[in-house]
């Protein structure tokens, strides 16, 4: 067995990074499913939404929920599911993140979770432009 991912996010951008992780690796080695929250939808109906991809996507290892923007609506609808069974939410998610998540399978769904925070935070950096020295 092994954990799944849910992602959480607002409109498409979930769908979007899905996609190019999925083309980047040539495969999704997890079980994944994304939530894509409109911006005038009803929070109690997407999270029974999301409650019940959590209990589908659970194979016995739990999930990892990702989501984008911490505090916005996808994180509230996310932060709920923390009450279910072998449930972690990561925010802040990013393209990195994501990929990161994807290339260890293998994971504990703590591990995972760690592995994610890790994947975003090494993706964003500082490039040198032209400015620099």
């Amino acid at each position: 067995m092994t954990i799944g991912v849910l992602l959480v996010s607002h409109e498409s951008l979930g769908y979007t990074m899905l996609d190019i992780s999925v083309k980047t690796l040539s495969v999704c080695p997890l079980a994944t499913r994304v939530l894509g929250v409109p911006l005038d939808d009803d929070l109690d109906t997407l999270a029974k939404r999301a409650e019940k991809m959590v209990i589908e996507l659970d194979s016995g290892d739990g999930v990892l929920v990702l989501t984008d923007l911490c505090g916005a609506t996808p994180s509230n609808i996310a932060c709920r599911l923390v009450r279910l069974n072998d449930v972690m939410v990561v925010a802040g998610l990013n393209l990195s993140m994501l990929i990161r998540v994807l290339n260890y399978p293998e994971l504990s769904l703590a591990e995972m979770a760690e592995r994610a925070v890790d994947g975003g935070r090494q993706g964003v950096m500082l490039l040198p432009g032209r400015n620099e020295a």
